[in-house]
């Protein structure tokens, strides 16, 4: 399941970057895009304290996010503030890994995929 996440996001990330856009206009995914920076800042930290042993996996995703996306400006601002806010909430929350953590992990693996796979059928070429 992580492997196909992975793989959507990576696709989604090669689909939506365009060549040419207004400095810091915004796009109709980047409500989107900012959801899923959340939930890959949260899974960095949930996936973490759970032993995944994925070290900066999920930090990497979202450079490739950002790198495809070449967002600038405010854009890119609020992406990584995405990432972390996802992160800090849990940090804040979970010192180590618990039921409600694994939980968690489960729901936004599924979460992000179904945002990847919505952005990618809608937006990809």
């Amino acid at each position: 399941m992580i492997r196909a996440f992975l793989a959507v996001v990576i696709l989604m990330s090669a689909c939506l970057a365009t060549p040419v856009r207004a400095q810091d206009a915004a796009a109709p995914f980047d409500g989107d895009l900012q959801r899923l920076a959340e939930i890959l800042g949260a899974l960095h930290y949930l996936r973490g304290i759970c032993g995944s042993n994925e070290g900066a996996k999920w930090r990497n995703e979202m450079q490739a996010l950002i790198d495809a996306e070449t967002p600038s400006g405010d854009r890119r601002a609020r992406m990584v503030a995405g990432f972390n806010r996802g992160y800090n909430g849990f940090q804040q929350t979970y010192r180590t890994c618990t039921p409600a953590a694994s939980v968690a992990i489960r729901r936004y693996i599924e979460e992000g995929s179904k945002i990847s796979r919505d952005l990618t059928a809608r937006y990809a070429n």
